[in-house]
């Protein structure tokens, strides 16, 4: 690999193995085997540029995996609610697989407001990830039309930020595909209005 490439694989394991905010120009060096310093400023203009350009990669190629994982285990002939709930199984342990990632990433919230390139990447990489999302999950309540389609998307971003941060404290207590999807009915099922009613809240569909 040239220097750009071994910086950025160097990046990546300083993330997964220092975290974000601990990593310092050095560390990249060193564990890139890059002798210079300036080459990091030469390809990317900073330490931090690096550092997002790393984590962006990192969750790409998080995202690949699990795609890859999610299409070979695929069932032809499973129900929308079974794919959901063995899509979530392979999402769970991913997190064991990928720990560090999810930690970097609940590490860097709290320092948004301080790193604006940063915050820019974190929106962007969002944005993408719904429609991602929902493509991971097989398009289970997906309609074609691009603006709801997002909105099942960040239901799933949602369920995801909030499943990993669950995880992270205890393993042991996230919830399952199968609580999720009976906490899911439960919802539905008190947000859709009774047969012939004309008043109280709109369902809908997730």
């Amino acid at each position: 690999m040239g220097n750009r490439e071994d910086l950025l694989a160097g990046a990546k394991r300083c993330l997964y193995e220092k975290g974000y905010a601990r990593t310092t120009a050095r560390d990249i060096a060193a564990a890139s085997g890059v002798v210079s310093l300036a080459a990091i400023g030469y390809h990317y203009g900073s330490k931090e540029a690096l550092l997002n350009e790393a984590l962006k990669q990192a969750l790409e190629e998080w995202a690949h995996e699990l795609g890859r994982v999610l299409a070979a285990e695929a069932d032809p002939g499973a129900t929308p609610e079974e794919r959901f709930e063995a899509a979530w199984g392979a999402v769970t342990r991913s997190f064991a697989a990928n720990r560090p990632l999810w930690a970097i990433q609940f590490e860097l919230i709290a320092h948004l407001d301080k790193l604006p390139e940063l915050r820019h990447t974190f929106t962007e990489a969002g944005r993408e990830g719904r429609l991602g999302l929902l493509e991971l999950f097989g398009r289970i309540g997906g309609s074609g039309d691009d603006k709801k389609d997002e909105r099942v998307g960040a239901l799933y971003q949602a369920l995801l930020a909030g499943v990993a941060s669950q995880w992270l404290l205890d393993p042991g207590s996230a919830p399952t595909g199968r609580d999720l999807i009976e906490g899911l009915r439960s919802i539905t099922t008190a947000l859709t209005p009774p047969p012939g009613s004309d008043g109280g809240p709109q369902g809908a569909a997730v």
